[in-house]
């Protein structure tokens, strides 16, 4: 097996150092986001007991308005057919708006322009289904700001069960959604990091596999040279030898663009795709590695495969990290052939399946349960987030991966993912 450079696994350490300071500076700050949101979800529970309370023994609408004025959030009353009844004190302070304005359909000019469609659609769906429900939406502070905020309703049903009011709380989750969306920017950043450090260890393989053409087209245009000066001149065989020039500068050429497209950082692009194209695009940018690393490369691509919905870098990246994993389990085996068999098949439930098997050493029992953890891993040189990452992507494109043992030697990796909708 190739050996890995000190500056390259230098590197890598320093990458995983980096990662480890920024893994845990992010739980800590979401550690506090959350006790903020334990706090929050605690008063906002209090504030709809109080309501329900207050809606079940006042006996005026003066007197529950009188109450909710005292409750500091955000509280509300619609009718039947979803156009505000009421809006607090506290309401009406925050959005800088008079009660007046905001009655009827006018607290909709609040809501942010980009969330009021799927906002009014998805409040008259739970009004027509009269049950509890929460929408999430960003609202106008009375300073223009606008912040993310949980709409909670709860209907109040007469003896025929026919709803005759709404009362409502809106709960500010700003910090929450502040949380999720760096949670995920993280998540693509480590997605990048792992990337481009598994493609580092393919930089000798792909500077082989490119080398090779251009060392035939050095060959080829010295003997369309020597057919050209030739008396006389060998016309057919300087044309076939051109020929030959153009195939291996396009060869040269494929291999260079495939490796940019898989260094590029950039956001994510569902698409419909062929699963077993892009698994070729792969195998041809590490088959010089595997060979070199003694692995014998079956392949068992299921004919017609029904195309998916996905990214087709990131889940390129999916396939690389498993192919680099089986190669690397396979290391040490010297009783038995390295082999790596890579498979597609159509899967239940309208899905498509692709599945790396290796002759490896396979895992134990404890490794079984751990090997998708963050930073677990058992090579010495890894930084155990391949894996992780991997994962993560799967389950973002709708899809599972698992890992199970093979009845003999090693370990088989797959993946499931839904097929792209038809259009």
């Amino acid at each position: 097996m190739m050996e890995i450079p000190v500056e390259q696994r230098l590197e890598q350490q320093r990458v995983a150092d980096e990662l480890d300071e920024y893994v845990a500076k992010r739980t800590a700050e979401l550690a506090a986001i959350n006790a903020e949101l334990r706090k929050e979800i605690a008063e906002r529970n209090n504030i709809q007991a109080q309501l329900r309370e207050s809606g079940a023994l006042l006996a005026s609408e003066r007197e529950f308005t009188q109450i909710v004025n005292t409750i500091p959030a955000l509280v509300w009353s619609a009718r039947p057919d979803g156009s505000g009844a009421f809006f607090s004190d506290s309401y009406v302070a925050y959005v800088g708006v008079e009660m007046e304005a905001l009655l009827g359909w006018g607290w909709t000019t609040v809501v942010h322009p980009e969330d009021l469609g799927s906002l009014v659609a998805e409040w008259q769906s739970i009004r027509a289904a009269g049950k509890p429900a929460e929408i999430e939406a960003r609202l106008r502070r009375f300073d223009g700001e606008y912040r993310w905020f949980l709409f909670r309703g709860n209907p109040v049903l007469d003896a025929a069960g026919r709803v005759t009011k709404w009362y409502g709380i809106n709960t500010d989750i700003d910090a929450r959604k502040q949380a999720e969306e760096a949670l995920s920017k993280a998540r693509t950043e480590l997605a990048n990091v792992a990337r481009v450090t598994s493609l580092g260890v393919l930089t000798a393989a792909i500077a082989h596999e490119v080398n090779q053409p251009i060392s035939g087209i050095i060959t080829n245009a010295s003997t369309c040279l020597r057919m050209l000066s030739a008396q006389p001149p060998n016309i057919e065989g300087a044309l076939e030898t051109a020929r030959r020039n153009i195939r291996d500068g396009k060869r040269a050429a494929d291999v260079i663009t495939r490796l940019r497209t898989l260094y590029t950082k950039r956001d994510v692009q569902p698409e419909p795709m062929d699963l077993n194209e892009a698994a070729r695009e792969v195998v041809s940018l590490s088959l010089s590695e595997l060979q070199r690393n003694g692995v014998i490369l079956r392949h068992e691509l299921a004919d017609d495969l029904p195309p998916v919905q996905g990214d087709r870098i990131q889940l390129q990246q999916v396939i690389l990290n498993l192919l680099r994993n089986g190669s690397d389990a396979m290391s040490t085996v010297e009783d038995r052939p390295r082999e790596l068999l890579i498979g597609t098949e159509p899967d239940a439930g309208g899905r498509v399946r692709l599945s790396v098997r290796d002759t490896g050493v396979g895992f134990s029992a404890a490794g079984a349960g751990r090997v998708f953890e963050p930073f677990y891993t058992t090579k010495s040189e890894g930084m155990g987030i391949g894996l992780s990452v991997s994962r993560s992507i799967i389950e973002a494109h709708g899809g599972t991966l698992w890992a199970t043992a093979n009845e003999g030697p090693g370990v088989t990796f797959a993946f499931s993912l839904p097929c792209a909708p038809p259009g």
